[in-house]
């Protein structure tokens, strides 16, 4: 009988997991892949041990302890070491992280975002629900008829005006159509400062920040408090310039693709006839404020 706590039977194999995971990596990747210079037939498919403690800056025994699921517990500095020496892509350094226990360093995103076809797709097949891709910054990547038909054009908006926390503080039509405007700036901006502590000292970040504190006196007293949130759905009351007042249900789900970005929809509720509303919004729409 295993006299071990389930605590403990359950670290052990996660650690036989993580090396053999290890071993699986070594021995799949040719040493020519390295730069490393063979000699006569090697009896070790792929990469030896001493090859891998080398080129990750570590010790053979420390590495080959690790191999082996000993008690050994790799700082995230060797794990980022190890997942290069191994060539490891995005999906199995996250597995690497994960298996010994440690949280991955967040990856500050630089490229220019981009929304891919599949993500789009499932963006306009979104037809009585108003939808919209944000980025890491909640910059509107891209959004669905019904979003323009709601909360307006974000086409016509360029640059910092096509950001989320921007339109809500300084903008007259958001502030008019969102019905406890006040209860909802502070969310949406404690939410935002939660979204952004892995983004500390960008310059984008803090470029808007500085801009926000200038544009906005709510901004620049609420900013200092230092308030975080993090809401992944609730009800949002609209008062339409058109429709009247409309509630919406809305969700936010990250995008499982290594990027920052989030999808955010609405769905009309039955409360105050806010389906019917939408429905003849929709139709009432120009042909050419049916496309992101």
């Amino acid at each position: 009988m295993d006299s071990r706590s389930p605590n403990q039977s359950a670290e052990d194999s996660r650690r036989r997991e993580l090396g053999a995971f290890l071993r699986s990596r070594r021995e799949r990747l040719t040493p020519s892949a390295t730069g490393i210079a063979t000699g006569l037939r090697r009896r070790t498919p792929g990469l030896r041990r001493e090859e891998v403690a080398m080129i990750a800056g570590v010790g053979t025994t420390w590495y080959t302890w690790l191999e082996q699921g000993r008690d050994v517990r790799p700082s995230v500095e060797v794990l980022t070491a190890l997942g290069e020496a191994l060539r490891l892509d995005i999906a199995e350094k996250q597995h690497l992280f994960i298996l010994a226990g440690r949280q991955q360093p967040e990856r500050r995103a630089v490229a220019p975002e981009k929304v891919d076809g599949p993500l789009l797709h499932m963006l306009q097949s979104l037809v009585l629900q108003p939808a919209y891709v944000i980025g890491r910054r909640w910059d509107v990547l891209a959004w669905n008829p019904a979003a323009v038909a709601v909360f307006g054009d974000y086409g016509l908006l360029e640059g910092d005006a096509r950001n989320i926390v921007h339109m809500v503080f300084t903008s007259p039509h958001h502030r008019r159509l969102l019905v406890d405007w006040e209860q909802l700036a502070r969310t949406v901006l404690a939410s935002f400062r939660a979204a952004s502590a892995r983004y500390v000292g960008d310059p984008d970040f803090e470029r808007l920040i500085e801009l926000m504190t200038r544009s906005s006196p709510e901004f620049r007293s609420w900013w200092p408090q230092r308030d975080v949130a993090r809401r992944l759905s609730g009800v949002k009351h609209v008062r339409h310039p058109i429709a009247g007042a409309m509630t919406f249900e809305h969700m936010s789900f990250s995008i499982d693709d290594g990027s920052d970005m989030k999808l955010i929809a609405y769905m009309p509720l039955a409360e105050q006839n806010s389906v019917a509303k939408l429905q003849t919004l929709l139709d009432a729409l120009p042909a050419e404020r049916r496309s992101a």
